[in-house]
């Protein structure tokens, strides 16, 4: 039995190789990731959007904004905004300049929370990633992993030849 991807060019080939490399790669240690001892307090997805929050400037992005930086759709993160204000993790304001939009802050509970929890996901993180690759593997795949996400804007959407 060939491989289904026998028949694309070359380009194409490797492409949807290193896809499914990467895919495969971020599908298995996710799953590690979500079955270990880190999220008693919090879950992996409210931990995202702790951790994305504490990387915007002042610990604040609009909601719009937040969700582009989040894999999940609108309505589950407005949702997950809300228990996590409920929690008193995060604050959600108006801002200024548009009544219809949303400011979502970390607040000091907030960032306790993320740095706490996110210090044992790192510890994961480096067994898992450390225990695999070394320092100088590390950097290689971080800057072409990097070099992959920053060219996207400048690359066309794909759309059917047919």
């Amino acid at each position: 039995m060939t491989p289904p991807d026998d028949h694309l060019p070359g380009t194409a080939r490797d492409a949807a190789r290193t896809w499914e490399a990467l895919f495969r790669t971020q599908v298995t240690l996710m799953r590690r990731f979500q079955a270990d001892a880190v999220w008693q307090e919090i879950s992996i997805r409210e931990y995202d959007v702790l951790f994305t929050l504490s990387r915007a400037e002042g610990g604040t992005m609009r909601l719009r904004d937040l969700n582009e930086s989040v894999l999940m759709a609108q309505s589950s993160l407005s949702r997950l905004v809300e228990r996590l204000e409920d929690r008193e993790l995060v604050l959600r304001t108006v801002p200024p300049d548009d009544a219809r939009g949303t400011l979502v802050a970390l607040t000091e509970t907030g960032r306790r929370m993320q740095r706490t929890v996110g210090r044992r996901h790192v510890r994961a993180m480096e067994q898992y990633v450390g225990g695999a690759l070394d320092t100088a593997e590390q950097a290689e795949l971080t800057r072409l992993l990097d070099q992959l996400r920053s060219a996207q804007p400048s690359i066309p959407d794909w759309r059917p030849q047919d």
